[in-house]
């Protein structure tokens, strides 16, 4: 296929990934259909619970560029005007759930893989669609990054309007509860753990960390969760509330989490520390590209599975942010052509070496 008919091709495969739920660890059916189209063009395609990924071919002693996103997607909400899952193109823009955040990606990047398969490039290629993005979950990229080997380099398609994003937040989920007395409300014997909490609360609101991301900005928190309290007429002896912390580059989530405990009295613990903040030297070969392209280059504040990657990343593909996970979410068919062009000019102009 040549250029014009691979942009059409990404386009219809999009829309067969639209019809298919896709949730977190239910994209069984879209990963066959990535594994079907992968095969029907020719590629050795191997799989792992849901993720599937292809190598173009493999040359010793070269340096290896992962190209990565994710099939999966969150639920729909019950603001839809049409059915999310029936593809719709309305003045110009295709409707459907996943189709910004992150099927246009994931056809896109597909499709220069094949483009760019046909050249000799100074660096191998490997093209991956994975699953459990949107819950950051284990059975993702994350299991089968032994499975790929070296990588050097990664691209992960996510909705940026190909801007470049350089580095992106962190995130650190935390689990607090707040310890009273239980007691009749009447007697006023009891220490209520709800006003602990809300204690502790106000301090969360007063923490500050000095040091700011030029990129990233602080590093903030949020409370986002509270329950306490079983019945009107009793003080409560526990009170649970959740934390969401978005991380900068300039600390580790461990970091983080021991400077919050030392200044908050209730019992906190972290879901997990893995989901650090990540970024790329601003002299990387890809970085240095994208400004001589004048793509834009800046920090995002939202996660992706740059986060579970060990290797340099940056975060470019077509959409917008703002749609991801809204209602009548859409992508325009232009926006996913002109993503591919922008790949395919950033990937043939890229030296590693």
């Amino acid at each position: 296929m040549n250029k014009n008919e691979i942009k059409k091709y990404a386009v219809d495969l999009l829309k067969g990934l639209i019809r298919i739920p896709s949730f977190s660890k239910e994209e069984e059916k879209a990963a066959d259909l990535i594994e079907k189209a992968l095969a029907d063009l020719d590629y050795k395609v191997e799989r792992k619970y849901n993720n599937v990924w292809t190598c173009g071919v493999r040359k010793k002693d070269f340096p290896t560029v992962l190209l990565n996103s994710h099939i999966d997607t969150v639920r729909p909400g019950s603001g839809w005007s049409n059915d999310p899952f029936i593809p719709k193109i309305s003045q110009g823009k295709l409707y459907g759930l996943g189709s910004n955040d992150a099927g246009a990606s994931v056809v896109a990047l597909l499709a220069v893989f094949v483009l760019l398969g046909k050249m000799d490039l100074p660096y191998n290629l490997i093209y991956s669609a994975t699953a459990e993005e949107e819950i950051s979950g284990k059975n993702g990229v994350e299991s089968i990054l032994n499975d790929l080997g070296r990588i050097d380099m990664g691209i992960v398609g996510e909705p940026t309007g190909m801007n470049l994003a350089v580095a992106e937040k962190g995130l650190m989920v935390l689990d607090c509860v707040s310890s009273g007395k239980r007691s009749h409300a009447a007697n006023n014997t009891g220490i209520n753990a709800i006003y602990r909490a809300t204690e502790d609360i106000d301090r969360i609101k007063r923490i500050k960390f000095p040091e700011k991301s030029k990129l990233l900005g602080e590093v903030t928190l949020q409370v986002t969760v509270i329950s306490g309290g079983e019945a009107h007429n009793i003080i409560p002896e526990t009170c649970s509330w959740v934390v969401d912390v978005r991380s900068n580059d300039c600390y580790t989530n461990r970091e983080i989490f021991d400077l919050i405990c030392r200044q908050l009295k209730s019992d906190i613990k972290s879901r997990s520390f893995r989901l650090n903040s990540s970024s790329i030297d601003p002299k990387h070969p890809i970085v240095k590209c994208a400004e001589r392209m004048g793509i834009q280059c800046y920090g995002s504040g939202t996660l992706s599975d740059q986060a579970l990657m060990p290797f340099p990343t940056v975060k470019i593909g077509p959409g917008d942010p703002m749609r991801s996970h809204t209602d009548d979410e859409f992508i325009m068919p232009r926006e996913i052509y002109d993503g591919i062009d922008i790949y395919f000019n950033l990937l043939t102009n890229l030296k590693l070496k």
